[in-house]
């Protein structure tokens, strides 16, 4: 067993392989204990090790396997001296076969089983939530309605409760009614209406594989800190394909010499920030805090081009002296990385075609998208920059995505891993689909989902940074994949890493570090 560090590389899979690779574990078992009775032995010294003077251990037990592993887990503890209460769903129904042996040996020794909610339980005490796992339907659903059925209803009482009784929780491979694929948690259509609010487990020791939904979309709340236990079975997992990657730190291919001048470190330019006079809206700012962050992330020149009327366009200039002013006329857009859209309101229509036609590395962000999601004829420019073999990322939030996606914010997060790669084979380019989780997909590459970030990134400018970010580490020589998994992980890392209550966007374009840091 071991911690999930962020720090290092980790496969994740999907429910279907988790079964698959459980499958052939279970075959490879001829005698010895069950990948149940490992599974629960892992889950009780997870739960002693985490509240090792607990007054109780209250284990959840649901209906399937999951429920055994914690039936196995109460077991173990009860034979540790430990005080133990099993709280039971439904105990006459019909039991998997590890699970009913596991119930039956539980029976034999006495330990206190019960089938009703406790209603108060000492705050020191530790919950163990066995009730669902992967397994999120009740055993009493069979099919997708618009009301919950008695049982369903009761399932989720009984989930709803072992969260708010005040303890913390042990969640046994996810926490109950999280979808172990897509991060969300299951609506009533599916057969719960598990609101995502109050269910956030203090532990969650993922069993045989990592996976993706606890690293996306609410996953990340409801999981807190998480353990991995492969259950002997790691070896097995190289015959599946990865569903998805965990992201990880990774470095610049500069190597900082004595011998470097600015053009080394390769040049950005960032497009966007259409003026107040154009709409009566100023968001010359992006610009800036995406220009500020390409700056401090080691590029060696970064050029501003503001996309303003004739008559605001010597009254703008760059925030930062260090930062060069270019009309877009005098841009070189074969040259260097450029960042487009920041800001770039409906100005931004304009200049798009020339940019998709002519820029090598390219980095598309908010405008530049929506005026992409309204223009079949922007669409097909940016699928032909992947026949000429160049760098393009595009950078969407839910909602842009959805634009893109032709559907809804509402989709897009029901499963995001899906969204960015159907996006990635329709634009033929790697996309980035920011949130809680953000999603790195590129077509025939295993998608990435990052691990690093928190709520201070949810204020205005922070995409404008991540941007400029990118811009920097394709300029500095990283592929278009590559540079949007380092910017993506690099960027939530500053907010990981800052101790005040908020973050501004300014103040995290200043801490975002530059390929040299490291190595000087």
């Amino acid at each position: 067993m071991k911690k999930i560090n962020w720090q290092e590389p980790l496969a994740l899979f999907d429910v279907a392989q988790t079964r698959q690779l459980e499958s052939l574990g279970m075959a490879r078992v001829n005698s010895g204990p069950s990948l149940m009775a490992q599974a629960g032995l892992a889950v009780a010294k997870l739960a002693l090790a985490i509240k090792p003077f607990a007054p109780c251990y209250w284990v959840f037990c649901g209906p399937g396997n999951n429920g055994g592993d914690g039936l196995e887990a109460a077991k173990h503890l009860h034979q540790w001296g430990r005080q133990v209460r099993v709280v039971l769903w439904q105990p006459e129904l019909k039991r998997p076969a590890d699970a009913a042996n596991a119930l039956t040996g539980l029976n034999a020794l006495g330990i206190a089983v019960q089938a009703l909610l406790p209603s108060t339980l000492d705050s020191q005490d530790l919950c163990i939530d066995a009730m669902l796992g992967v397994g999120l339907r009740s055993a009493s659903s069979t099919s997708s309605t618009s009301s919950l059925s008695p049982s369903e209803a009761l399932m989720q009482t009984w989930i709803d409760c072992l969260y708010q009784l005040g303890a913390d929780v042990l969640a046994v491979d996810v926490p109950s009614g999280l979808n172990a694929n897509t991060g969300q948690f299951q609506n009533k259509s599916d057969g719960l209406n598990i609101q995502a609010t109050h269910i956030q487990a203090t532990h969650t020791l993922q069993l045989l594989t990592a996976k993706p939904g606890c690293f996306t979309a609410h996953g990340r709340d409801a999981c807190g800190t998480q353990w991995l236990e492969t259950l002997g079975c790691e070896d097995l997992q190289v015959s599946l394909q990865a569903t998805a990657l965990l992201n990880s730190p990774s470095r610049s291919p500069l190597k900082p010499m004595h011998a470097s001048h600015k053009g080394t470190f390769g040049d950005v330019a960032i497009i966007g920030g259409e003026s107040v006079d154009m709409r009566g809206m100023g968001m010359t700012g992006a610009v800036d805090l995406a220009a500020s962050a390409a700056l401090h992330a080691g590029a060696g020149r970064v050029m501003a081009c503001y996309l303003s009327s004739g008559t605001s366009r010597a009254l703008q200039t760059p925030r930062l002296a260090e930062i060069m002013h270019r009309h877009f006329s005098a841009l070189i857009l074969k040259t260097g990385a450029i960042v487009c859209g920041c800001g770039g309101g409906e100005a931004v229509r304009q200049v798009l075609p020339k940019v998709l036609q002519e820029s090598i590395c390219l980095v598309l962000d908010a405008d530049a998208l929506n005026a992409i999601a309204k223009d079949p004829w922007l669409r097909d420019l940016l699928r032909l920059r992947a026949s000429k073999k160049w760098y393009t990322v595009i950078t969407p939030h839910p909602l842009e995505a959805a634009r893109l996606l032709n559907t809804s914010s509402t989709d897009v997060q029901k499963n995001r891993l899906h969204a960015a790669q159907t996006l990635t084979e329709d634009l033929k380019c790697t996309v980035v689909l920011k949130g809680s989780g953000t999603v790195i997909a590129k077509a025939g590459t295993t998608p990435v989902i990052n691990p690093t970030g928190n709520a201070r990134l949810a204020t205005g400018g922070t995409g404008d940074v991540l941007a400029g970010v990118l811009g920097a580490r394709m300029a500095q020589g990283l592929g278009e994949f590559e540079a949007a998994c380092a910017a993506v992980f690099e960027h939530g890392e500053v907010a990981d890493e800052w101790r005040l209550p908020t973050l501004t966007a300014g103040k995290l374009a200043e801490l975002i570090r530059g390929p040299q840091t490291a190595s000087w």
